[in-house]
């Protein structure tokens, strides 16, 4: 990503005085940080600590079932409570967890920064809970786990794509919290928010037909991302403290 010098709010020029000139490579807020950490350690834990028989035992009651939501929920567990959030803290390989980290810390960074933790903790389990949602409209009553925190880096997206784009369309890594939020009008009639929206938007059509993934389409929730997508989209002037 560029520094756009040209777009630098006020703010953000006097901490570029008084601070060095190199950004540095990695500067993640420490919320998030914290998150990305509790991520790998539950994924070590899984992998090499648990025995199998845990293992599972976790993922049924942690992950997200469609199917739970197709029986009385007075005739089972409390599972079909809380797995629309839980199953955002689990993932099905090192390789899952690493994209996710990746995309996590080029969106999640900004809007960390932006909306605070104590908001941040609400946007995530509300995204998490919605990419499910649409997830379920599509695989109602099926029986298939869903794990991975992609619903909520594609809420990261969606609410990042209404202010990280500066005027020129670029997007400055270390102040891009700081822009004007656009409104949903604005953002459609942005050019750069179209490209990168379209871009995101075809591509997980494509992972929906089957294209990109060796396993399939069955094997990526992509109607769970543009759930989570819609939600950041849509809603993230209800998280956004700034006018």
């Amino acid at each position: 990503m560029e520094r756009d010098q040209t777009a630098t709010p006020p703010e953000a020029e006097r901490d570029v005085a008084s601070s060095p000139a190199r950004e540095p490579a990695f500067n993640l807020p420490a919320g998030l940080t914290v998150i990305l950490l509790l991520l790998i350690a539950i994924h070590v834990l899984r992998t090499y600590v648990l025995p199998p028989a845990i293992d599972q035992e976790i993922i049924f009651n942690f992950a997200f079932l469609p199917a739970r939501y197709d029986h009385p929920l007075a005739e089972q567990g409390l599972a079909w409570l809380w797995s629309p959030v839980t199953y955002s803290f689990l993932h099905g390989s090192w390789e899952h967890l690493i994209f996710n980290i990746f995309w996590m810390v080029a969106f999640g960074a900004p809007v960390v920064r932006r909306i605070g933790m104590a908001r941040l903790a609400v946007f995530w389990c509300l995204s998490a809970a919605a990419a499910v949602a649409l997830h379920t409209a599509f695989h109602w009553g099926e029986m298939i786990v869903v794990v991975g925190a992609s619903g909520v880096v594609s809420g990261f997206m969606g609410a990042a794509a209404r202010f990280v784009f500066s005027p020129s369309g670029r997007i400055s890594r270390q102040f891009a919290h700081l822009n004007r939020r656009l409104t949903v009008s604005e953002a459609l009639a942005n050019r750069s928010v179209v490209v990168f929206s379209g871009i995101w938007f075809l591509t997980n059509f494509l992972i929906g037909l089957g294209m990109f993934i060796p396993g399939g389409a069955g094997s990526v929730a992509w109607e769970a991302h543009i759930g989570g997508f819609l939600f950041g989209f849509l809603l993230f002037s209800l998280f956004d403290p700034r006018d």
